[in-house]
Protein backbone atom coordinates (compact mmCIF):
# COMPACT_ATOMS: atom_id res chain seq x y z
CA UNK A 1 0.00 0.00 0.00
CA UNK A 2 1.29 3.27 -1.33
CA UNK A 3 1.80 5.77 1.90
CA UNK A 4 0.59 9.04 -0.15
CA UNK A 5 -0.46 12.38 1.19
CA UNK A 6 -3.39 11.31 3.06
CA UNK A 7 -1.35 8.22 5.40
CA UNK A 8 -3.41 8.54 8.39
CA UNK A 9 -1.18 8.22 11.60
CA UNK A 10 -2.39 4.42 12.58
CA UNK A 11 -1.18 3.83 9.33
CA UNK A 12 2.56 5.30 10.24
CA UNK A 13 2.42 3.40 13.76
CA UNK A 14 1.57 0.02 12.08
CA UNK A 15 4.52 0.57 9.47
CA UNK A 16 6.66 1.98 12.78
CA UNK A 17 5.56 -0.71 15.31
CA UNK A 18 5.27 -3.62 13.25
CA UNK A 19 7.88 -3.02 11.02
CA UNK A 20 10.36 -1.06 11.79
CA UNK A 21 11.00 -1.39 15.42
CA UNK A 22 11.49 -5.24 15.45
CA UNK A 23 13.50 -5.51 12.58
CA UNK A 24 16.33 -2.57 14.17
CA UNK A 25 16.00 -4.29 17.44
CA UNK A 26 16.46 -7.98 15.43
CA UNK A 27 18.84 -7.34 12.64
CA UNK A 28 19.43 -3.27 13.25
CA UNK A 29 18.24 -2.54 9.90
CA UNK A 30 14.79 -2.39 8.10
CA UNK A 31 13.19 -1.35 4.56
CA UNK A 32 9.93 -0.73 3.32
CA UNK A 33 8.75 -0.13 -0.47
CA UNK A 34 6.35 1.87 -2.07
CA UNK A 35 6.52 4.71 0.52
CA UNK A 36 4.96 7.98 -0.85
CA UNK A 37 3.29 6.22 -4.06
CA UNK A 38 4.03 6.87 -7.86
CA UNK A 39 2.96 10.64 -7.86
CA UNK A 40 4.59 11.65 -4.30
CA UNK A 41 7.75 10.10 -4.60
CA UNK A 42 7.78 11.54 -8.44
CA UNK A 43 7.48 14.79 -7.48
CA UNK A 44 10.80 14.00 -4.63
CA UNK A 45 12.30 12.71 -7.87
CA UNK A 46 11.38 15.79 -9.99
CA UNK A 47 13.25 18.22 -7.05
CA UNK A 48 16.27 15.91 -7.08
CA UNK A 49 17.00 16.25 -10.66
CA UNK A 50 16.02 19.89 -10.44
CA UNK A 51 18.86 20.11 -8.06
CA UNK A 52 21.25 18.29 -10.66
CA UNK A 53 20.61 20.04 -12.82
CA UNK A 54 20.87 23.13 -11.97
CA UNK A 55 24.48 22.34 -10.14
CA UNK A 56 23.38 22.55 -6.93
CA UNK A 57 25.28 18.95 -5.89
CA UNK A 58 29.18 19.24 -5.05
CA UNK A 59 31.62 16.57 -4.25
CA UNK A 60 31.05 14.86 -1.29
CA UNK A 61 33.74 15.85 1.46
CA UNK A 62 35.38 13.39 3.58
CA UNK A 63 35.33 13.57 7.50
CA UNK A 64 39.75 13.58 7.23
CA UNK A 65 41.69 13.62 4.05
CA UNK A 66 44.57 11.11 3.88
CA UNK A 67 47.87 12.06 1.81
CA UNK A 68 48.09 10.01 -1.63
CA UNK A 69 44.29 8.40 -1.51
CA UNK A 70 42.38 10.14 -3.79
CA UNK A 71 39.08 11.21 -2.74
CA UNK A 72 36.73 9.98 -5.33
CA UNK A 73 38.46 6.48 -4.67
CA UNK A 74 36.59 6.63 -1.09
CA UNK A 75 33.93 8.09 -2.16
CA UNK A 76 32.39 9.60 -5.85
CA UNK A 77 28.90 11.39 -5.33
CA UNK A 78 27.74 14.55 -5.43
CA UNK A 79 25.45 16.15 -2.70
CA UNK A 80 23.82 19.26 -1.46
CA UNK A 81 22.24 19.82 2.26
CA UNK A 82 18.68 20.82 2.26
CA UNK A 83 16.53 21.68 5.18
CA UNK A 84 13.03 21.03 2.96
CA UNK A 85 11.84 24.69 3.85
CA UNK A 86 14.24 25.92 0.36
CA UNK A 87 11.86 26.87 -2.48
CA UNK A 88 11.22 24.06 -4.57
CA UNK A 89 11.84 21.41 -1.93
CA UNK A 90 8.17 21.15 -1.18
CA UNK A 91 7.96 17.47 -1.69
CA UNK A 92 11.36 16.54 -0.14
CA UNK A 93 9.83 18.34 3.06
CA UNK A 94 6.87 16.23 2.53
CA UNK A 95 9.02 13.25 2.77
CA UNK A 96 11.09 14.56 5.47
CA UNK A 97 8.23 15.09 7.74
CA UNK A 98 6.74 11.55 7.37
CA UNK A 99 10.09 9.83 8.02
CA UNK A 100 10.08 12.11 10.90
CA UNK A 101 7.21 11.00 12.08
CA UNK A 102 7.96 7.52 11.87
CA UNK A 103 11.03 8.00 13.57
CA UNK A 104 8.77 9.73 16.78
CA UNK A 105 7.08 6.58 16.68
CA UNK A 106 10.08 4.29 16.64
CA UNK A 107 11.86 6.59 19.43
CA UNK A 108 10.39 5.38 22.75
CA UNK A 109 10.48 1.84 22.27
CA UNK A 110 14.20 1.84 21.05
CA UNK A 111 15.97 1.67 24.26
CA UNK A 112 17.09 4.05 26.67
CA UNK A 113 18.03 6.32 23.24
CA UNK A 114 17.04 10.06 23.31
CA UNK A 115 15.67 10.77 19.87
CA UNK A 116 14.82 13.97 19.25
CA UNK A 117 16.69 16.04 16.55
CA UNK A 118 18.25 14.80 12.96
CA UNK A 119 20.10 16.28 10.39
CA UNK A 120 19.42 18.51 7.10
CA UNK A 121 18.99 15.86 4.52
CA UNK A 122 21.42 15.01 2.43
CA UNK A 123 21.28 14.80 -1.46
CA UNK A 124 23.35 12.82 -3.18
CA UNK A 125 23.64 11.25 -6.87
CA UNK A 126 26.51 8.76 -8.01
CA UNK A 127 26.56 9.97 -11.15
CA UNK A 128 27.28 6.45 -13.16
CA UNK A 129 30.67 6.39 -13.58
CA UNK A 130 31.49 3.61 -11.65
CA UNK A 131 31.57 5.90 -8.64
CA UNK A 132 30.64 4.52 -5.05
CA UNK A 133 31.54 4.84 -1.59
CA UNK A 134 33.49 1.97 0.33
CA UNK A 135 33.16 0.32 3.29
CA UNK A 136 32.54 2.80 6.36
CA UNK A 137 30.79 3.05 9.56
CA UNK A 138 29.12 6.53 9.57
CA UNK A 139 29.44 7.02 13.40
CA UNK A 140 32.39 5.24 14.53
CA UNK A 141 33.05 7.91 17.05
CA UNK A 142 29.93 8.48 19.19
CA UNK A 143 29.22 11.66 17.17
CA UNK A 144 25.15 11.70 18.39
CA UNK A 145 23.93 9.90 14.90
CA UNK A 146 22.16 7.23 15.42
CA UNK A 147 19.56 6.31 13.08
CA UNK A 148 20.78 6.37 9.26
CA UNK A 149 17.47 6.80 7.01
CA UNK A 150 17.81 6.86 3.20
CA UNK A 151 15.20 6.74 0.88
CA UNK A 152 15.91 5.96 -2.67
CA UNK A 153 14.66 7.32 -6.03
CA UNK A 154 15.50 5.46 -8.99
CA UNK A 155 13.07 4.04 -11.63
CA UNK A 156 13.73 0.92 -13.48
CA UNK A 157 16.79 0.27 -11.12
CA UNK A 158 18.90 -2.87 -12.27
CA UNK A 159 21.11 -4.09 -10.30
CA UNK A 160 22.44 -6.17 -12.25
CA UNK A 161 23.31 -3.79 -14.97
CA UNK A 162 23.28 -0.85 -12.80
CA UNK A 163 25.51 -1.68 -9.52
CA UNK A 164 24.77 0.84 -7.06
CA UNK A 165 23.60 -2.08 -4.20
CA UNK A 166 24.00 -1.00 -0.47
CA UNK A 167 25.54 -3.69 1.19
CA UNK A 168 25.65 -3.73 5.06
CA UNK A 169 27.61 -5.85 6.84
CA UNK A 170 26.20 -6.14 10.40
CA UNK A 171 28.92 -6.47 13.23
CA UNK A 172 28.97 -10.11 14.63
CA UNK A 173 26.46 -11.62 11.72
CA UNK A 174 27.64 -14.03 9.24
CA UNK A 175 25.84 -12.75 6.97
CA UNK A 176 25.86 -9.30 4.63
CA UNK A 177 22.55 -7.77 3.59
CA UNK A 178 22.40 -6.03 -0.07
CA UNK A 179 19.63 -3.96 -0.65
CA UNK A 180 18.39 -2.58 -4.10
CA UNK A 181 18.18 1.49 -4.33
CA UNK A 182 14.90 1.14 -5.93
CA UNK A 183 12.59 3.76 -5.74
CA UNK A 184 10.03 4.94 -3.03
CA UNK A 185 12.10 2.58 -0.80
CA UNK A 186 13.11 3.75 2.56
CA UNK A 187 15.77 1.96 4.68
CA UNK A 188 16.48 2.11 8.17
CA UNK A 189 19.84 1.19 9.83
CA UNK A 190 21.82 1.95 13.36
CA UNK A 191 24.55 4.53 12.68
CA UNK A 192 27.27 3.35 14.45
CA UNK A 193 29.99 0.11 14.50
CA UNK A 194 26.80 -2.66 14.57
CA UNK A 195 26.59 -1.35 10.49
CA UNK A 196 29.33 -0.89 8.50
CA UNK A 197 28.57 -0.59 4.51
CA UNK A 198 29.01 0.46 1.32
CA UNK A 199 27.50 1.64 -1.65
CA UNK A 200 28.96 -0.70 -4.80
CA UNK A 201 30.13 0.76 -7.92
CA UNK A 202 27.24 2.26 -9.85
CA UNK A 203 26.91 2.36 -13.65
CA UNK A 204 23.40 4.63 -13.93
CA UNK A 205 22.74 8.10 -12.16
CA UNK A 206 21.92 7.19 -8.83
CA UNK A 207 19.57 9.19 -6.16
CA UNK A 208 19.49 8.60 -2.89
CA UNK A 209 18.03 11.23 0.51
CA UNK A 210 19.62 10.51 3.71
CA UNK A 211 19.06 11.83 7.22
CA UNK A 212 20.37 11.16 10.85
CA UNK A 213 18.38 11.03 13.65
CA UNK A 214 20.70 11.91 16.57
CA UNK A 215 20.17 10.75 20.44
CA UNK A 216 20.41 13.52 22.14
CA UNK A 217 22.41 12.98 24.80
CA UNK A 218 25.05 11.62 23.30
CA UNK A 219 25.12 14.73 20.61
CA UNK A 220 25.65 16.69 23.49
CA UNK A 221 28.70 14.97 24.83
CA UNK A 222 30.45 15.33 21.23
CA UNK A 223 29.66 18.98 21.11
CA UNK A 224 31.16 19.54 24.85
CA UNK A 225 34.61 17.39 24.03
CA UNK A 226 34.37 19.29 20.67
CA UNK A 227 34.69 22.29 22.58
CA UNK A 228 37.04 21.44 25.30
CA UNK A 229 39.28 20.17 21.94
CA UNK A 230 39.01 23.43 20.24
CA UNK A 231 39.58 25.35 23.61
CA UNK A 232 42.84 23.69 24.35
CA UNK A 233 44.02 24.46 20.66
CA UNK A 234 43.55 27.97 20.98
CA UNK A 235 45.32 27.91 24.39
CA UNK A 236 48.67 26.02 22.48
CA UNK A 237 48.35 27.87 19.56
CA UNK A 238 48.54 31.70 21.66
CA UNK A 239 51.27 30.45 24.26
Amino acid sequence: MPFIEHVSDSDLERLALERFVPALQTYGFCYVDSLLGEVAGGAVLEQVKEMHRSGALQDGRLAGSVPGIHRKSIRGDKIAWVSGSERGCEAISFLLNLIDKLVSMCASRLGNKAIRERSKAMVACYPGNGAGYVKHVDNPNCDGRCITCIYYLNKNWDAKEHGGVLRIFPEGKPYVADIKPLFDRLVFFWSDRRNPHEVQPSYATRYAITVWYFDSEERAEAKRRYLTATTQQKGSSSS
